[in-house]
């Protein structure tokens, strides 16, 4: 009887109450458990496969100019800040802080594109097959990991299977999965977890090849993401918890992860430096910034914290209850908290909580404390307070803690499971990854291309500057389109509304200004569409695209000035405006000579004619507008010269004009 209890108290463990049959059951069908992960995982994401590029994937994929290059883009990669292939200019690529440096994945874009072409469709698949391969890894290293502890418990290899098959279909994975560019996270992962597998592999068999396999896919993962480096901690915590007996023998695979670490410093430092950018002072690249007045400032410290803390409990909401879910919680999604909110509060009662609990059993080594750890961990890297990430949350940065809260509901269903409830609780788990294979799925079909996920996400993260202004930019894109000639006013109305209130949560936001001028614009509403180009450029003068749109914005707006409102002296203003930005507009100077000369102003009529022939001296028609021009104005011989210098270059000109 102590003896028993002296078990108990040193681990936590299922109880022997699982009948004959159900180990039968489990026995018999144990070898189809990696297929079947793999098939489910495949089965998941396979309509994604016909997906287009979206999101991040420009960045990466097709606007990088080292991707686009094949295999003689690859030093490119390695030799650069991975935002470098896409801005194509120095500085810009340290928009965040520290800059990024993820070669692999970029690296095996390279070569895709140079073996499959451009078409995202090989793309999806690789990316379906890893995130297959990695939920294996991940069922091979659970077992590896719990076999000493849990493998003469009934019911064992059936509790890893359920967590590596909630693993597979949580829905907070998708953005991971259905997203191209989310292949750094699983590859980050499958090297993390596959260093941890050789890890144990040397553990329980010291062998100099498991070292070194260890190392090479710890190196692999850091140069997909940087996140991997957790697993510097969750390597000996894992080691400490389920091989206590065998603890000193972590010691050499532990310097051979942390060996490849520093290699990689090594090489992430002599690429990117040791100038880490400073806190970027840009909202959408750093959220915790506040209008004060006219400026943007930083929160206060307490402001910060209860965000942060607010945050992180979003995060357990999500792996409960995942749904709503959205690609974006950039500024305001997630709202300035303070600790007057009760949500903060609850946040931090339940990490509290949390942490204390695993700190009691630490010692006892309880399974259920190590899961909690591992999510901490795991979760620290990607929570905004070791260092600035750039946004306040992403369903991305969960991936790797989520295997923490897998195993531990599977762990829990297992523990808690009797002759009397097991089914139940079984049936339990079942309903569970039914539940969340179908928001999966559902969840990826969002994911169809841009303009679905961005129409789809602003329902959701309805405060978010970002989303609402790439729902409004991809609306207006979209009703410029031919075949949708006939909705393209309902676009408009749709796409004006996100963009004001984009505004509205960021001030500065150039483009947001510029693609609601672009919207009044479709619209017809020109003197709207050249106040917005007006603040785009108040906030960013040397802003080319927005000069160039308010020019053509003038432009229009003096047409109608001149031939539908009847108003000469408008369209003048509004015409002379055009050419003082973008002095090499034919149009314009033609316009402005036919409101001259309707005017009665026919030497300036002439002086803006003469300016089109300028630009377009092979173009019949402008030398007939200078030939009338001067007609009107009484000079026949220069008109006559004019008229004949156009025929030589369209015989029917005359005719046509």
């Amino acid at each position: 009887m102590s003896k028993s209890k002296k078990a108990k108290k040193v681990r936590s463990v299922p109880k022997e109450t699982h009948t004959t049959s159900s180990m039968d059951f489990v026995t018999r069908f144990q070898p189809y458990f990696s297929p079947i992960i793999f098939f489910v995982a495949c089965l998941l994401y396979v309509n994604t496969v016909f997906y287009d590029y979206t999101q991040d994937d420009a960045i990466v994929i097709y606007d990088n100019m080292f991707t686009e290059k094949g295999f003689e883009g690859i030093p490119g990669h390695l030799k650069n800040d991975t935002f470098y292939g896409f801005f194509k200019t120095e500085g810009k690529a340290k928009l965040v802080s520290g800059g990024r440096y993820r070669p692999l994945t970029p690296i095996m874009f390279s070569i895709e594109n140079a073996i499959f072409g451009e078409a995202p469709f090989a793309k999806h698949l690789i990316n379906i097959l890893l995130y297959g391969l990695l939920c294996i890894l991940i069922y091979k290293t659970l077992i590896l990991l719990f076999l000493p502890s849990l493998g003469g418990q009934n019911g064992f290899h059936l509790f890893v299977f359920l967590a590596a098959l909630l693993f597979t279909a949580h829905p907070i994975h998708t953005e991971a999965v259905a997203n191209i560019k989310g292949r750094d996270e699983i590859m980050s992962m499958m090297g993390a977890v596959l260093g941890l597998y050789y890890a144990f592999k040397y553990i329980d068999s010291p062998k100099t090849k498991f070292l070194l396999f260890a190392g090479i896919a710890y190196f692999l993962g850091l140069m997909s993401k940087e996140t991997t480096i957790t697993y510097l901690a969750v390597i000996p915590l894992a080691a400490y918890y389920f091989r206590p007996k065998s603890f000193m023998k972590v010691g050499k695979p532990m310097l051979i992860v942390f060996v490849s670490s520093l290699f990689f410093i090594v090489i992430r430092t002599s690429v990117l430096g040791f100038d880490f950018g400073g806190t970027p002072q840009e909202l959408m690249n750093n959220p915790f910034l506040k209008i004060v007045g006219n400026s943007y400032v930083p929160f206060e410290f307490g402001e910060k914290a209860a965000t942060i803390i607010y945050t992180l409990g979003k995060y357990i909401g999500l792996l409960l209850f995942p749904h709503p879910l959205t690609h974006d919680y950039y500024p305001r999604h997630i709202a300035l908290m303070t600790f007057g909110n009760w949500q903060v509060i609850l946040s931090l009662l339940l990490y509290l909580g949390l942490g204390l609990y695993a700190i009691k059993n630490f010692k006892k080594r309880n399974i259920t404390s190590f899961c909690i750890l591992y999510f901490i961990v795991t979760t620290s890297i990607v929570s905004n307070i070791i260092f600035p990430i750039g946004t306040n949350m992403s369903e991305r940065f969960m991936f790797m803690p989520s295997l923490g809260f897998c195993v531990l509901i599977a762990y829990l269903a297992h523990n808690f499971s009797g002759n009397q409830s097991k089914k139940f609780v079984l049936l339990g788990v079942g309903l569970i990854l039914l539940a969340y294979s179908a928001k999966t799925v559902s969840r990826n079909q969002v994911w169809k291309d841009d303009f679905t996920l961005f129409t789809t996400d602003v329902k959701t993260s309805t405060n978010s500057a970002k989303v609402l202004n790439a729902a409004g930019g991809a609306l207006v894109t979209e009703s410029a389109k031919p075949e949708n000639v006939n909705q393209q006013q309902q676009m408009l109305q749709t796409a004006v509304p996100y963009l004001n209130k984009a505004l509205e949560i960021h001030p500065n936001y150039k483009n947001a200004a510029l693609l609601l001028g672009n919207a009044y614009f479709y619209q017809g509403n020109f003197d709207a569409a050249i106040k917005s180009y007006e603040r785009a450029l108040a906030i960013a003068p040397e802003y080319k695209e927005a000069v160039k749109n308010l020019a053509i914005a003038y432009r229009d707006g003096g047409r109608r000035a001149g031939e539908i409102e009847q108003n000469l002296q408008k369209a003048k203003e509004y015409l002379n405006r055009s050419i003082q930005l973008v002095n090499t507009d034919p149009d314009s100077y033609r316009l402005l000579g036919i409101t001259h000369g309707m005017d009665g102003e026919h030497p300036e009529a002439i002086k803006y004619f003469t300016k089109v022939v300028e630009l377009l001296p092979n173009n019949a028609s402008a030398y007939v507008n200078l030939g009338k021009a001067y007609k009107y104005y009484g000079d026949e011989e220069s008109s006559q010269k004019m008229f004949q210098k156009a025929i030589q270059l369209d015989p029917k000109a005359l005719e046509k004009n």
